[in-house]
């Protein structure tokens, strides 16, 4: 099994940045893709960006390429989401997700092949 808790939300004006940090626990952390999602307000759970078990390969989000950077550690078991250049549509809970079934070499991008979630933490970006 594998916990996760997230950290680092908060209220901040667009264009500015800000950094999500994902803490695991549990003996499967390298075995696992992990990936960032988020929930709009009154919308479904999307797919943010996503990273390979050995960090080597990441996937993103249309809306967030070039603004958003996902990073892993294996060593300190944390899953890193550096967010620059917010706009008011990155408004949203923000979840961290791990896959522990994922093969080396593949992201996975679909939120039903994630196995376990974090409670979540609120970004707003304002005006």
């Amino acid at each position: 099994q594998v916990q996760l808790v997230e950290s680092g939300g908060g209220l901040v004006q667009a264009g500015d940045s800000l950094r999500l940090s994902c803490a695991a626990s549990g003996r499967n952390f390298n075995r696992c893709a992990m990936a960032w999602f988020r929930q709009p307000p009154g919308k479904e759970r999307e797919l943010v960006a996503a990273i390979n078990r050995n960090g080597a390969i990441t996937h993103y989000a249309d809306s967030v390429k070039g603004r958003f950077t996902i990073s892993r550690d294996n060593t300190k078991k944390i899953v890193d989401l550096q967010m620059n250049s917010l706009k008011l549509e990155d408004t949203a809970v923000y979840y961290c997700a791990a896959d522990e079934n994922a093969i080396l070499s593949n992201v996975p991008t679909r939120l039903s092949s994630y196995d376990y979630w974090g409670q979540g933490t609120q970004v707003t970006v304002s005006a």
